[in-house]
């Protein structure tokens, strides 16, 4: 990639904001090399690795970094054999901790998403809980050794202390026996011996040592003959004290040593990932995302970015090339954000190709390019003397010497700074002369000329940014396929010129060239009222099928409710039934026993009479509740599995699923359910039709004023669940908009059962648990759509 480019295009800019996320200088130092990579599947693996990332920072937060430094030296140093000091150490330890849980990190839970590249960065980390639990016992800080680092240690400083304090008494007492003669009552240390300040007058009166005098000469620190045992001993302790944690630092050391091709690795593990989550963080920060890399040339940068400019004041732009043209001439007045435009495409690209997010919208495209060639900015010359014109002419030299199929080509103003009618033929010529390689080219134009050769040249289009002249501002929305308008005319009106001399400049320009303009402007205002219309078309289509989405949902409720509700009708007229019958052979039963204990023989006669006309009568009600098959149509006389019949107690169609029992009964489908029925019961398919009237009538029959709570207390989940649905399909016939289901807190089986339930039901728009005054969590408050 040129480094020209590169610089033109500011890439160092979006590195050194890539730095500042950056945990050790060694990624630092990775993200100053960053360039493009040099094909297209180490772009689309950088991309990725960048974008698992990105995911592992929202999934589970920012990774194990704590404590992590940047410890090459100490590493190399303990990989030649040398001691390292106790910080050394501990940082080394932290690396080994940080490597480790990583390790947890990554680590793939059952149904979550696999992270392939960095798992495979991760597999070669090798763990060293020994050597980093060794490291953390023997070393407190930076600076100090901790007493269980060794037996030894811990018995030489526990009598180190010992004889610290016995010391600290002695010259305590010498300090009192001898106050008249010393400068002050205080002891002090002198190269690790405590000594006593003497006057120098009375240095005879304290025999000893002197050590050291004060910078007047009147006080001497003498250190006592009969504390200069006590001071050799200390002395011996703490000379054993220091070679002890040499050796303790050496033995750690060597143990570094011993694995230093692990500790290595893992820590090359571990400033790769800085790198990596560094480029995810900044990515983050600019909400960009993984763009796809095609490799045809192609791009498509949808509501693109700059990520330079303040993210309050960007104006997004979409821009593409490849397929029908691979040439785009962008034209438009000054200021108009052409620049930032063809910036924006040069920079995202190389961003992509550098393995960084870009800032647009999902489903962006760019496309791997061996080279990006960049001609932008005024690059006048005064220490090479080169005009503006002889120095962009010099890289254009440079471009068309270079440039081949797989490269973009950016220009800025292409011949602009000469002659415009020599400019514009020369302009024209160099993009025929890249078309021609197949070079992809976007480029920037005042030029009237190049508009028209984009119009009629194959491959090749027209692009403007727009211009508000009410404003006399930039939108800087580029347009694709409408070439711009300088718009002079205009903003020389709005800014107050006089309109004699605004005539007479038209008057100057052939009518074939103003007509030209003014067609450009006509198909601008037309294509910029298309696109809003298309939005709006877009947002009413939308909206349309929501509608449509919903008015099919609700006619599938109301189906399903017309259903339930005949089923629910005759369940509970035969659990009447049943809980009759139940009752008359209760009322009979304690009556036998009456008999029993006395009663006549007459008495029970009667009383069996008496049970069979109420059976009979009973049987007489159920046959009425349940209307029989032969009064509407064909008793069925063969049963076949899968043939439809018609099941007048409902009201519709049924499919057979099974054989007749011996009780008489066939299961069938009916719609959703199945269910067991009498065959006498069906008749044959097709001799009755459906009474649809019917059906509606008693479905709104059973319409009626709807409590806003049901409870659900003490019943098990399976009828719970079963009230609770049917209670709610009430409500929402009764266009209840909330209602509150009463199960009360108990152990939260059944709370977990309703919830379960309200997740699928076709009428719950939300849920939650009640709040203070409602039930708390008791209770849970359910809205219906």
């Amino acid at each position: 990639m040129k480094e020209r480019s590169l610089r033109v295009l500011e890439f160092n800019k979006i590195k050194d904001r890539v730095k500042e996320y950056a945990i050790t200088e060694a990624s630092r130092e990775i993200i100053d090399e960053l360039k493009p990579y040099e094909n297209i599947y180490e772009v689309r693996e950088h991309i990725q690795e960048t974008k698992e990332a990105v995911h592992l920072l929202i999934t589970k937060g920012n990774p194990p970094f704590e404590g992590f430094y940047d410890v090459r030296d100490g590493v190399s140093r303990a990989a030649k054999g040398a001691t390292l000091n106790p910080s050394q150490l501990l940082r080394i330890g932290n690396v080994l901790k940080s490597s480790r849980n990583f390790l947890e990190y990554i680590k793939r839970k059952e149904g979550e998403e696999q992270h392939r590249i960095l798992e495979e960065i991760c597999e070669n980390i090798r763990p060293l809980k020994n050597i980093e639990d060794q490291i953390f016992n023997a070393i407190v800080s930076e600076e100090e050794v901790s007493d269980r680092a060794s037996a030894t240690l811990y018995n030489i400083r526990r009598t180190l202390k010992e004889k610290n304090s016995s010391i600290r008494e002695k010259v305590n007492s010498l300090i009192r026996e001898n106050s008249k003669y010393l400068q002050d009552n205080l002891y002090s240390m002198r190269g690790d011996r405590y000594v006593i300040p003497v006057k120098a007058e009375y240095k005879g009166q304290v025999n000893g040592l002197v050590h050291d005098q004060s910078s007047s000469g009147a006080t001497l620190f003498i250190e006592p003959m009969s504390l200069v045992h006590l001071n050799n001993e200390i002395k011996e302790l703490m000379l054993k004290e220091k070679a002890e944690i040499e050796r303790i630092l050496s033995a750690l050391s060597s143990m570094i040593y011993n694995n230093k091709v692990e500790v290595k690795r893992n820590l090359d593990i571990l400033i790769e990932l800085d790198f990596i989550f560094a480029k995810a963080k900044y990515g983050s920060s600019i909400r960009a995302i993984a763009p796809e890399v095609s490799a045809d040339g192609a791009f498509h940068i949808i509501q693109g970015r700059h990520p330079l400019i303040d993210e309050r004041k960007v104006v997004p732009s979409t821009s593409y090339l490849g397929g029908d043209f691979t040439s785009l001439i962008i034209t438009g007045p000054n200021t108009g954000g052409k620049t930032v435009t063809l910036k924006t495409i040069g920079l995202i690209h190389i961003m992509g190709m550098s393995g960084l997010l870009i800032p647009a919208e999902e489903s962006s495209v760019i496309s791997f390019y061996k080279n990006i060639y960049a001609d932008i900015g005024d690059e006048q010359s005064i220490e090479q003397s080169l005009s503006t014109f002889s120095s962009h002419m010099k890289n254009i030299v440079e471009i068309i010497n270079e440039a081949s199929s797989d490269a973009l080509v950016l220009f800025d103003e292409l011949g602009a700074g000469t002659d415009p009618t020599e400019g514009a033929a020369l302009a024209i010529s160099i993009l025929e002369c890249l078309r021609e390689r197949n070079c992809k080219i976007v480029a920037t134009t005042h030029y009237s000329e190049l508009k028209a050769y984009a119009l009629k040249t194959a491959g090749v289009e027209n692009a403007s940014v727009e211009f508000d002249v009410d404003t006399l501002k930039p939108t800087y929305k580029l347009l694709i396929g409408i070439p711009g308008k300088s718009n002079a005319f205009e903003i020389s009106r709005k800014l107050g010129l006089d309109e004699n001399i605004i005539h007479s400049a038209k008057e100057l320009i052939s009518s074939e060239s103003l007509e030209f303009e003014d067609l450009i402007q006509n198909l601008q205002e037309k294509s910029i009222k298309a696109e809003s219309e298309a939005i709006k078309a877009n947002a009413l289509r939308v909206e349309a099928e929501k509608l449509r989405d919903k008015y099919n949902s609700k006619l599938e409720s109301l189906d399903k409710m017309r259903e339930n509700a005949f089923v629910e009708a005759r369940r509970e007229a035969k659990q009447l039934l049943r809980d009759a019958k139940d009752q008359a052979d209760e009322i009979l039963k304690n009556m036998r026993e009456l008999e029993r204990l006395g009663g006549s023989s007459e008495a029970r006669r009667k009383l069996e009479e008496e049970r069979g006309k109420l059976r009979d009568k009973l049987d007489s009600t159920e046959e009425k509740a349940t209307p029989s098959a032969k009064s509407n149509g064909k008793e069925i006389k063969e049963v076949k599995l899968g043939m439809e019949a018609f099941l007048p107690s409902l009201n519709q169609k049924v499919v057979i699923i099974s054989k007749p029992d011996s009780k008489g009964e066939v299961k069938v489908e009916a719609g959703i359910m199945k269910i067991s029925v009498k065959l006498k019961d069906l008749v044959v398919s097709g001799d009755v039709k459906e009474d649809k009237k019917k059906t509606k009538r008693e479905v709104s029959l059973n319409l009626k004023s709807v409590s806003s709570s049901v409870d659900l207390r003490g019943m098990d989940s399976e009828e719970a669940c079963y009230t609770a649905d049917k209670y709610l399909d009430e409500a929402y016939l009764a266009g209840l908009g909330e209602v509150s289901l009463i199960h009360g807190k108990g152990t939260g089986v059944l709370r977990k059962s309703i919830n379960d339930m309200l997740k699928h039901h076709p009428h719950v728009k939300e849920y939650r648990l009640g709040e203070y005054g409602e039930g708390g969590s008791g209770v849970t408050v359910v809205k219906l759509s």
